[in-house]
């Protein structure tokens, strides 16, 4: 297992969102990086907890924090555990009253959860050996996303007045 970091949310040419996860004691543009495509909510919603950013009302993910929590347990790791036919499964280990528990997530679900508690976040060698790539497009400090999508911040603006202006009835 390696100890990874969120280097960040891009988009990719085909306007997916792509988390990029990296490990710790590895410098931006250098080594390895695990791409995995993810949804657009769970793309803003990383974002939103990367940049410790408030919502008007809690995300899915604050509301799985808030549960954790509630029942007296912790998140204490998440991992990407496996890969299997392009598909990345996760794990979410808790530290709960009556032990230690295990769930099956999503990397994406998993990012975020971890993101908001302050969690590590690991992923398997045989993952990072399978999928990881060389990093060539993360840089230090620059603002932007690895793509150069633009400014998170902007973006954060964005998804926040979107929340403020949108009525349930959108999505009917």
């Amino acid at each position: 297992m390696v100890q990874v970091r969120v280097a960040g949310v891009a988009l990719d040419a085909t306007q997916q969102h792509v988390i990029l996860l990296k490990p710790i004691d590895e410098l931006p543009g250098s080594g390895r990086i695990l791409p995995i495509w993810i949804g657009q909510q769970e793309a803003t919603s990383i974002l939103i907890a990367i940049e410790g950013a408030e919502v008007p009302r809690p995300l899915a993910h604050d509301l799985m924090r808030s549960m954790i929590e509630t029942l007296g347990a912790a998140v204490t790791r998440v991992e990407v555990a496996r890969i299997d036919d392009g598909t990345f499964y996760a794990d979410v280990t808790l530290a709960t009253p009556v032990g230690e528990r295990v769930v099956d997530a999503r990397p994406s679900d998993a990012v975020a959860l971890a993101s908001r508690v302050g969690a590590p976040i690991w992923v398997a060698d045989a993952v990072m050996e399978e999928a990881g790539m060389p990093d060539n497009v993360t840089e230090a400090g620059d603002g932007e996303e690895p793509d150069g999508e633009g400014d998170l911040s902007e973006r954060l603006e964005e998804f926040q007045k979107f929340i403020e202006d949108v009525d349930p009835e959108d999505f009917r």
